[in-house]
């Protein structure tokens, strides 16, 4: 992975902290808090692509018929009968 140097000012507590988590050398710690921000963006993003399936109730009929009907019967067919199972 290629580095690169960077310079710049942070809080004193904040970086007293997270020297307290002994992770290493400032750069370890400053990966580290890179990586959760871009993995927290990333969970944001898509929990916000599911957030549109909230916005109508899964037994609302709609063009492609009524989802939670369909799940019940997929269930059913993957179900094995009383008859089957014994």
């Amino acid at each position: 992975m290629a580095r690169i140097r960077i310079s710049t000012t942070v809080d004193s507590d904040t970086l007293a902290a997270a020297r307290q988590l002994a992770l290493g050398p400032d750069s370890v710690t400053l990966d580290a808090a890179l990586t959760a921000l871009i993995s927290a963006h990333r969970s944001a993003e898509i929990d916000s692509t599911y957030a549109a399936y909230d916005l109508n109730p899964i037994d609302e009929p709609d063009e492609w018929g009524n989802l939670a009907a369909f799940r019940a019967s997929v269930g059913a067919t993957l179900r094995p009968s009383r008859r089957e199972a014994s």
